[in-house]
């Protein structure tokens, strides 16, 4: 089993910043992926971008190219997403998801982001 845990969620103006981590634990892999998605009020649950072990980072949805930044400590087990610019429709459920070869079976237990105008 792998546990997960975020932290870094809350309340931002429109422009700001916010900066989540997600900390892996338990019986984690070499050859992993970590990844972000979200989920806004009555919409599906959307990929926003992961990083794998040999650091190869992947942005899956345009809105967030430029604005936000993956990245990982890999002696800390730990994923961050760096939060630029945030605008009011970044606001959603940020999930940290944990896995290996394409599959996520690890989830984290969210951290709401919420952005005012």
């Amino acid at each position: 089993q792998v546990q997960l845990v975020e932290s870094g969620g809350g309340l931002a103006q429109a422009g700001g910043s916010l900066r989540l981590s997600c900390a892996a634990s338990g019986r984690t892999f070499a050859n992993y992926h970590m990844g972000w998605f979200r989920q806004a009020p009555g919409k599906v649950r959307e990929f926003v971008g992961d990083i794998n072990w040999l650091g190869t980072i992947t942005y899956a949805t345009d809105s967030v190219k430029g604005r936000f930044t993956i990245s990982s400590d890999n002696v800390k087990n730990t994923m961050y997403l760096q939060m630029n610019n945030l605008k009011p429709e970044d606001t959603a459920i940020y999930y940290c998801t944990y896995g290996r070869n394409g599959g996520w079976p690890y989830w984290g237990q969210g951290t709401q982001v919420t952005v005012s105008s």
